[in-house]
């Protein structure tokens, strides 16, 4: 107790918790990203629900992943190595978490260009439940053990981990319905998202095989193409209320 009244009066430990929440946040754009494009395919009732669930997941892994810091910390090192590059067990599952990122933003863009007989007429969705909380559960492991990592890369102290990665799953929470609404009300926001999901899983694999790649190359391309098609919509929604009102 009295080390976290000591850690409370210390004005660095308030930075560090106001950058890592901000960290813990942008990182959790990709997560939501994927929550919020196969929850869509799901009925309607249901997606609500596996959003909630899908990302009550995200603070139960990376929770108890801020349990076993230590062990994750010893995941950096390399376990065996290939054409001279080694490989650890963080490296491995970006790797994984990538190539499946690729595999399924790919389904989904043939999806929407050639969709099956069901999609075509209206029919019921194309994801079972179990389904898409299997694939959300991927995926939270592969960006909590990446969130956990980055964490004890900025502050030595378990509790400020504990309090900006409930922010961050606060926050993810709160916008999961919203971005999900205007995903679906907005096709092309779809194959934009899809995208920014492939561009992830290439930076995820590169990472695996350590080429950093900078995170602000990334969401700064994610932000201009999300301002242009911004743009965008805004035209459309503009030439239509004009033919409206002709």
């Amino acid at each position: 107790m009295d080390s976290l009244i000591q850690l409370a009066a210390d004005p660095t430990a308030w930075a560090a918790l106001a950058t890592l929440v901000v960290m813990e946040v942008v990182l959790g754009i990709d997560n939501l990203i994927f929550i919020s494009i196969i929850t869509n395919k799901l009925p309607a009732g249901q997606q609500s629900r596996a959003r909630r669930i899908g990302i009550g997941l995200a603070l139960i892994l990376r929770l108890a992943l801020l349990g076993t810091v230590a062990y994750i910390v010893h995941l950096t090192q390399p376990v065996f190595e290939i054409f001279g590059k080694g490989l650890s067990w963080r490296d491995m599952i970006l790797i994984a978490g990538g190539l499946f990122l690729l595999w399924k933003a790919t389904k989904e863009i043939h999806h929407s260009l050639d969709p099956g007989p069901q999609e075509t007429t209206g029919g019921a969705a194309s994801l079972g439940f179990a389904a898409a909380i299997g694939q959300i559960l991927i995926l939270d492991l592969v960006f909590s053990i990446d969130s956990i990592i980055t964490a004890v890369g900025m502050t030595e102290h378990v509790p400020i981990m504990v309090i900006a990665v409930v922010a961050a799953v606060t926050v993810m929470l709160v916008a999961a319905d919203p971005l999900s609404r205007f995903i679906a009300a907005n096709p092309t926001v779809v194959m934009l998202a899809l995208g920014f999901l492939i561009m992830i899983g290439m930076t995820l694999i590169a990472e695996g095989f350590g080429a950093h790649v900078p995170k602000g190359y990334v969401y700064t391309a994610m932000a201009f193409s999300a301002g242009v098609e911004a743009l965008n919509i805004l035209g459309r929604r503009a030439r239509q209320a004009k033919r409206k009102s002709a």
